[in-house]
């Protein structure tokens, strides 16, 4: 599959509007988009209003609103809280509803920091992670062949050694934007939302554990276009769970992330 995530498609108003394709299509229904793509185009928005600033982003959180078709989508993004050392952007992606109104689907807030420089006090609380020869272990039976997102990325899974977690690296393989080029923050909001496929406790076969959101803190910003997650989920006794991953890319530890699940029996 060699389709980018979206293409552009114009303007109208304040608002930035682009065709979904079918490499969107996420695992659970390819009718509606897995969260890593939408979470990519608007964090390109969010990197995009904040160029010249000198901030950078600290955190950014993906709430998928509602099911968001694979179609046409207009994205807008503001600052809503103006600031020369800390501010927080938003993102908006709205689509077409049933009677031909629009309605917000996904929102994106980030905020952003000064940068300054803190080389001779850096800390990271977890070593490298080196991915394994043996990596490449294959994705759930019940995703293998799922047509839309699933194969636009490259997963290696690999043990953890602990067995506590699962570990997989994972790289975009088709373009975000048509042609246009990406930065390494938008490569992995590209492929960060998978941590919740990554880490699953349940068998997908059985259970449907779809995240509502998505969060990501970053103490250093990614560099490259693969990258890791050590990835988790705990389910509770009422149809809750949550997903939390560590994240690395091919120099070491970058942040943390963390996705609320709703749970539910399959039929």
């Amino acid at each position: 599959m060699n389709n980018p995530y979206y293409r552009r498609a114009g303007s109208d108003g304040e608002f930035q509007v682009f065709d979904s394709t079918e490499a969107t299509g996420s695992n659970w229904n390819p009718e509606i988009q897995h969260g890593s793509p939408p979470l990519a185009l608007l964090s390109k928005l969010i990197e995009e209003g904040a160029e010249g600033s000198g901030l950078r982003v600290g955190r950014l959180t993906l709430d998928i609103l509602g099911a968001i078709p694979v179609s046409r989508v207009w994205v807008r993004s503001w600052v809503d809280r103006p600031g020369a050392r800390i501010s927080l952007r938003v993102a908006e992606m709205a689509a077409q509803a049933p009677n031909g109104s629009r309605r917000p689907v996904a929102r994106v807030t980030a905020w952003l920091l000064a940068r300054s420089d803190t080389t001779d006090v850096v800390t990271d609380r977890h070593p490298p992670l080196v991915e394994s020869e043996a990596a490449g272990a294959p994705l759930p039976q019940s995703w293998t062949g799922a047509p839309g997102y699933l194969r636009t990325v490259s997963f290696r899974r690999q043990d953890d050694g602990g067995g506590t977690a699962t570990v997989a690296w994972m790289r975009p393989l088709v373009p975000l934007v048509d042609a246009e080029s990406t930065t390494a923050l938008q490569r992995l909001a590209m492929v960060v939302d998978s941590a919740n496929g990554v880490g699953a406790a349940l068998d997908p076969a059985r259970f449907v554990f779809m995240n509502t959101d998505t969060t990501v803190h970053l103490h250093r910003l990614p560099e490259g276009d693969d990258f890791a997650v050590r990835a988790r989920a705990s389910i509770g006794p009422d149809g809750v769970g949550v997903t939390t991953a560590e994240i690395y890319d091919r120099r070491g530890f970058i942040g943390t992330s963390a996705q609320t699940l709703l749970v539910q029996r399959r039929p």
